[in-house]
């Protein structure tokens, strides 16, 4: 398969195909593309010819591709669409993608719209699901599986199953079930091709299955999934009975949504948003770092103001100030990074006193060697060995504060419930450049004798 390549050309193309109505030709063009890169397409062309090329496609086709745009063209395409036609489109997809796209509508036409989908069992699934929160393995599940009941007989389960199949897209596992639907175990194919039609399939099911709460959150499904390798993990409610599954391209969208999350606030970004958002919004999510960053230089500032007398009489101190705190701040995030990267993996083993030892011991081992170079330079450069030796104690220092400041907070965030990334950025470096600065301006004070 010959990988999609979007181009200017393409773009052309297809909006010339739009302006002239040729719909014959633009229906065989989008016959040979998969719906994934009609999505991509459609988000390069305009609202109104982007509406127009899905309503002129089928909705077994043209559902996937709504389900797998921008939520904002895919918001402007459905006001554009009457409530029969989102109807047909949700009636294409699987219920985790159509209660996904009806948590999305106005309020006002939900109930119409679900009230117009023809297939009521499909109808009731989606409003199920629409009670969960979106974090959650509720949120995340979709209703079309495949499950027997553990009394059935061989050729009763083929029969059932072959009837269920047809609802499901792509069947990862078979379950098994007791009468009141409660989970009990998963069913292996090849035992059920090697099994007389006759047995019971509770003599031949496989107790052992992993699955997942209703309320687990999303990330801790991502781990479990993650952890043991599955394509699909079965969905529980509170009493044990099977209610759906998540599966691996579900999971996909989550391990990404976190990374773009956690990435963000590691640039000081606190709420998600994308480059095509509007300037307010990108000014709202990025003004209180900045905001942040402004009063941690103004802290410094008034510190530095502290040692005024200090700086007067030795001016080379002023000059490694940005140093100082480049090396707190750089520090800092590097300890921070990895406990964070460390608590998302969930590889974080032992307690916290033992983490932040361990941190201790690697910078004051790196602080011990980029001293005795600041050291040597400075003692060459300037030629005066106590003020050398004063700026390389405190680097040391700083250091070694950094390192602990930047493996402690993440750790109490995350004990504390709050997102531990949000550590990794301008939080982590504008307090540490504080106490770098202080803790350098006062030992070399100690250092100095003033």
């Amino acid at each position: 398969m010959i990988p999609f390549k979007l181009t200017d050309e393409l773009i052309e193309q297809i909006q010339q195909l739009i302006a002239t109505k040729k719909n014959a030709n633009l229906r065989l063009m989008m016959k040979e593309f998969h719906y994934a890169d009609i999505a991509e397409i459609a988000e390069e062309l305009t609202k109104d010819e982007a509406t127009y090329l899905i309503k002129l496609l089928d909705s077994e086709k043209t559902s996937d591709i709504l389900a797998e745009m921008d939520e904002d063209l895919r918001e402007s395409i459905l006001k554009n669409l009457s409530v029969k036609e989102i109807a047909g489109e949700l009636e294409e997809l699987d219920t985790d993608d159509a209660a996904d796209i009806v948590s999305e509508l106005p309020k006002d036409i939900v109930q119409e719209v679900i009230s117009e989908i023809e297939d009521k069992e499909h109808a009731k699934d989606i409003v199920d699901l629409l009670r969960y929160d979106d974090d959650t393995a509720g949120g995340l599940m979709a209703k079309e599986l495949v499950k027997v009941k553990e009394n059935w007989n061989v050729l009763t389960c083929v029969k059932e199953m072959r009837s269920q199949a047809e609802n499901v897209t792509r069947v990862h596992s078979i379950y098994v079930v007791d009468d009141e639907d409660k989970l009990k175990g998963r069913l292996s194919l090849k035992d059920l091709l090697t099994t007389s039609t006759k047995t019971h399939i509770r003599d031949v099911y496989i107790a052992k299955v992993d699955y997942v709460n209703v309320n687990e959150k999303s990330e801790e499904v991502a781990k479990i999934m993650s952890k043991y390798d599955l394509e699909a993990i079965p969905v529980v409610d509170e009493i044990g009975r099977l209610v759906g599954r998540i599966t691996i391209d579900d999971i996909v969208d989550v391990i990404k949504e976190e990374a773009d999350k956690d990435y963000q606030l590691a640039a000081g970004i606190y709420q998600d948003v994308e480059a095509d958002d509007s300037i307010w919004e990108l000014t709202r999510a990025r003004l209180p770092w900045l905001i942040l960053g402004l009063f941690g230089g103004l802290g410094a500032a008034a510190i530095m103001g502290g040692f005024e007398e200090m700086i007067a009489k030795h001016a080379i101190l002023f000059f490694f100030t940005p140093l100082i705190a480049a090396m707190a701040g750089n520090v800092g995030v590097q300890s921070s990074a990895i406990i964070v990267q460390g608590l998302a993996n969930d590889d974080l083993k032992g307690s916290i006193s033992n983490r932040l030892v361990k941190e201790m011991l690697l910078a004051l081992l790196n602080g011990l060697i980029l001293a005795a170079l600041l050291l040597i330079f400075t003692w060459i450069w300037k030629g005066d060995f106590l003020t050398a030796l004063a700026i390389s104690i405190s680097l040391v220092v700083v250091i070694i504060v950094a390192g602990i400041i930047g493996t402690f907070i993440p750790l109490f965030l995350d004990k504390r419930g709050i997102d531990p990334a949000i550590a990794t950025g301008p939080f982590i470096t504008t307090s540490n450049d504080i106490f770098g600065i202080l803790i350098y301006f006062w030992i070399a004070k100690l250092v100095l004798g003033i």
